[in-house]
Formats: C-alpha cells, structure tokens, sequence
C-alpha cells in the first residue's frame, strides 16, 4: 500500500500552472493540476484511456467537444477517450483539479475474460 496527502501536491505559481503526480501505476497515473486565475490547459485528447477529473478547489470552465461548462469545487466529470477537452480557471481564486488517466483494456484484455 502507498499513502500519500493530496494537500502535498497542491502547489500554484503566477506564471504557470502545475502537475504533480500522486501516482503512476502501469498505464494509470493520478495527479492534481494547479491554475492561478486565467490559467489554462490547452485543448487536447487522452485516446485509449478514460479521464475523471475532480474539482478540489476553486472553479473554472471546462470544455468538451467545443461546449463549455462551467465546473466548480466538488463536482466531478468523465471525459471519454475521443472527447477533446480543456480547463481554464475563470474563477477569481486558485484552482485544483484531481486528475485519474486510465488505460482502457485491449482486444487481448477483453478475450482473457
């Protein structure tokens, strides 16, 4: 078993948002991304792996496919493998997101059950 503290990976800096991964497990890795206000993640895909992201702290606009949404403290989302998303902290506060990237199983996973 490994413990760790999420507080440990929330770390926001002025000139650019932060990654730090808690962990990375075979094709899965969790970690926490950190966004001063207007901050963002470019737009982009993750194919072959299901994205959850959980809004720890603050808020921000997500957008899926071209549709944005606002996403705000405590709220989670699933984000398929063919979504294009991105992430902006439209909010006036510091923004923390809780990230899982996980590997969809293969052809040769699915014949194995």
């Amino acid at each position: 078993m490994e413990k760790k503290h999420i507080n440990d990976a929330i770390q926001h800096l002025e000139e650019r948002f932060t990654k730090k991964v808690l962990f990375q497990k075979g094709d899965s890795v969790v970690f926490v991304l950190n966004f001063m206000p207007g901050q963002k993640l470019p737009a982009h895909t993750h194919p072959g792996a299901d994205v959850y992201i959980y809004a720890l702290k603050g808020n921000g606009t997500i957008t899926v496919n071209e549709a944005d949404s606002e996403f705000t403290e405590g709220e989670v989302i699933h984000i398929a493998d063919d979504e294009v998303f991105a992430y902006r902290n439209s909010g006036n506060a510091p923004a923390s997101l809780h990230v899982v990237i996980s590997k969809l199983p293969g052809p040769a996973y699915a014949k194995e059950i």
